[in-house]
């Protein structure tokens, strides 16, 4: 191999070692959608929680 062979080979190394993550697919409507809503719930489940802690701390 040339001396410009090998430095094109490393250098096709380096960029694929640090290529960005272009290739990488945003988020559909439906799963955004569907991720906010079990986000909603959990945190209205928390919040529940917490109101029945607080009434049967309230009650004793």
């Amino acid at each position: 191999m040339t001396r410009n062979e090998v430095n094109a080979r490393y250098r096709r190394e380096a960029d694929n070692a640090f290529k960005t993550i272009s290739n990488a697919k945003p988020i559909a409507d439906y799963a955004k959608a569907e991720q906010t809503f079990h986000e909603n719930r959990e945190r209205l489940k928390a919040e529940r929680l917490a109101r029945e802690a607080a009434a049967k701390a309230s009650t004793k």
